[in-house]
């Protein structure tokens, strides 16, 4: 299973780089992949462990960018 999100008020492309990687190396993420200047976060993996994923990724985005807030895109 593949989902998008919005990182909104993401401004720095070191950060997006260190969301990227953090995330992409969760446990049971098969890939992560984050563009900085669509603020634009897919994720992969099986859709039985997205919830913790996401869960997850929220707080790697937290602690990384405080002011980020991600949603899913459209």
């Amino acid at each position: 299973m593949t989902k998008a999100f919005i990182l909104e008020d993401l401004d720095c492309a070191h950060c997006a780089g260190i969301i990227e990687e953090k995330i992409a190396k969760l446990d049971k993420v098969k890939s992560a992949q984050l563009n900085f200047m669509s603020r634009r976060l897919v994720i992969e993996a099986a859709e039985e462990d997205f919830g913790k994923i996401v869960k997850e990724a929220k707080k790697i985005i937290k602690k990384t960018e405080p002011d980020v807030e991600m949603t899913a895109a459209d």
